[in-house]
Order: structure tokens, then C-alpha cells, then sequence
């Protein structure tokens, strides 16, 4: 499986670089989560990273690479918007 070093923004891990696999068409997860254990033998608290465009080239506006940023607020749920699911305007 290939890696790529990624550089994550904000929260703990604020200013670091670490390997992270890439899936079948080359890119990092969306999403990657980090446990950190509790001290006092609680449960683990986790910390979500968003990935985000790490830049992009001035000439051709071309991607540079992923960026992972810390999002407080954790992992937003994934809901499909389906059209025929939505609220009828009532009249």
C-alpha cells in the first residue's frame, strides 16, 4: 500500500507530518481519527481531522497535495440528500 506524508493543522497534532495510506485512487481518507487513551483508564477521547487542499499553484491553479484540519466539533454524519425524501412545503 503507498503512504503519503501529511501535514496536519490545528488540535494536537498541530504542526506535524505523518504517513498516511492512500486508498485506490491516490488520495487520503476524508476523515481521519486519532484515539488518545485517558489517563485514568476511561474511554479513549477521539480527535477528528477533515482533509482540506493543502494550496494551490498560482500559473495553472493546479492542487498541490491534502492538508488534514482539526474539526472541534468531531465527525459530521454523512446523510444522502434524496430528492424524493424532501419536506413537502405544506400549503
Amino acid at each position: 500500500m503507498k503512504s503519503e506524508n501529511t501535514p496536519f493543522r490545528g488540535g494536537p497534532l498541530d504542526g506535524r507530518e505523518l504517513p498516511v495510506l492512500l486508498g485506490p485512487t491516490g488520495h487520503p481518507p476524508k476523515w481521519y481519527e486519532v484515539p488518545v487513551p485517558d489517563a485514568g483508564g476511561g474511554p479513549a477521547t477521539v480527535y477528528a481531522y477533515r482533509r482540506a487542499p493543502a494550496g494551490y499553484s498560482k500559473r495553472l491553479g493546479i492542487q498541490r497535495g491534502w492538508v488534514y484540519e482539526f474539526a472541534p466539533g468531531g465527525r459530521e454524519r454523512f446523510t444522502p440528500k434524496w430528492p424524493w425524501t424532501r419536506r413537502r412545503s405544506e400549503s
